[in-house]
């Protein structure tokens, strides 16, 4: 009974295939011999075309056929340098072979494609092939830090942290940049919050995209904010809205826990007990209120006008950042609503007030050019589901790696 054949292109270069077995283990083994004629002087350099004999057979790991494991066999050319003294021999090179692996480049592209957003365990187990052998894949192609030469111009930096271990605060910085085209890119991962990391890093900026750079977000740590102004000092720093944000949330809400705590003495149970779930109420966005949540927040509003004071205050600086204005006249805007908390009596506002004094420049930025952190956030929960996914991963420079190949690894190997 005849057997249908289907040809497959191996496309590898400068290579002619002798046979095609298929061993025990359903394996299929390609017999392979190189078709160039000669191979650089590892001494001086030049073309050497004097052959020599062969090296020992070696077999790697290619892309698997039909579902199949595939490995190339072949033996290394050897060539004889006439020009060179000792007559040294030269072992030749394949392109499609990095030096001492066990892999070829397609190998290592398809192990690297299939670990974008999963563990070297999981790549491991589906392949199958060895765990070291997944990590080794991912040294040779992705380097341990930043190649300044991909990039022409950075445009906004971002600088924030997250914590490798849960409850502990052994910080790492993030550092990373939005490009002109929207792209998000990592550019390192620092082993600690420290001015002087900080300012280490940025002095490796090379000077042509130190210019570039035209602002840098980040919240209020000094830290950032000093190596910030020292090393970068053409770039507008812009404190990061959303942490601002937080701070005068977290002044209304200061004042909500110390109101409730008042309507719990001062009101009978079953009134008290209609409040429930007014702490998401209060703290979301009014537009995004449900019906049964906005009829709890008013309920709570009417119990404390002061606390109604402070959610309208709230909002109304809020709608003061979401307007489409000049940082000029969102300086008006903002020493308005300053004066109208002045006036209301509140309290609760009043660390707030000397944050906006302290930060006013750098906050009011925010109004150049609408810049915030919103990329570095949205990044930081992708950081989170990493450090879920690979438990334990506290190097920081195979942290960049993860990284690195989570956010470019489709546009570099899925080609």
């Amino acid at each position: 009974m005849s057997q249908a054949l289907v040809t497959v292109p191996l496309d590898i270069p400068d290579v002619r295939i002798m046979r095609t077995e298929m061993n025990e283990n359903d394996e299929l083994i390609i017999t392979i011999e190189s078709t160039k004629h000669g191979a650089s002087c590892r001494c001086c350099g030049r073309w050497v075309k004097k052959f020599h004999g062969h090296d020992d057979w070696v077999t790697v790991r290619h892309l698997p056929v039909f579902g199949r494991p595939t490995y190339l066999r072949y033996r290394p050319k050897r060539y004889q340098c006439q020009a060179c003294a000792d007559r040294p021999t030269t072992t030749e090179r394949v392109a499609w072979q990095e030096a001492n692996s066990r892999h070829t480049v397609a190998y290592d592209t398809h192990l690297l494609l299939q670990l974008v957003n999963s563990t070297v365990e999981d790549v491991s187990r589906k392949e199958p092939v060895a765990y070291d052998r997944v990590l080794g894949a991912l040294e040779r192609r992705i380097s341990a830090q930043v190649d300044w030469s991909a990039y022409r111009a950075l445009g906004l930096l971002g600088l924030d942290e997250i914590a490798l271990k849960k409850g502990h605060r052994d910080f790492v910085v993030i550092v990373t940049a939005r490009l002109a085209d929207g792209r998000l890119v990592i550019l390192s991962v620092l082993p600690d919050r420290k001015k002087d990391t900080i300012v280490k890093f940025l002095r490796t900026i090379p000077a042509a995209l130190h210019r570039t750079i035209q602002a840098v977000c980040c919240d209020m740590y000094e830290a950032y904010t000093e190596a910030v102004r020292e090393e970068l000092q053409d770039a507008r720093l812009v404190i990061d809205r959303f942490h601002v944000a937080e701070h005068y949330h977290a002044a209304a809400d200061k004042l909500r826990k110390q109101e409730l705590k008042r309507l719990k003495q001062t009101l009978p149970e079953a009134d008290y007990g209609t409040l429930k779930g007014s702490l998401w109420a209060f703290r979301k966005k009014p537009a995004d209120l449900k019906p049964e949540e906005r009829e709890v927040l008013e309920r709570l509003l009417g119990y404390a006008p002061r606390l109604e004071q402070a959610y309208q205050l709230r909002e109304q600086l809020t709608a003061i950042f979401e307007e489409p204005i000049s940082k000029s006249v969102a300086k008006i805007k903002i020493q308005a609503w300053i004066k109208r908390v002045k006036k209301s009596g509140l309290t609760c506002f009043d660390d707030f007030l000397k944050t906006l004094a302290n930060w006013w420049e750098e906050i009011t930025n925010y109004f150049v050019n609408r810049d915030n952190s919103g990329f570095v956030e949205g990044l930081n929960n992708k950081l989170k589901v990493l450090k879920r996914r690979c438990y334990g991963l506290f190097n920081v420079a195979h942290l960049f790696q993860r990284i690195y190949l989570d956010l470019e690894g489709y546009r570099l190997f899925a080609g």
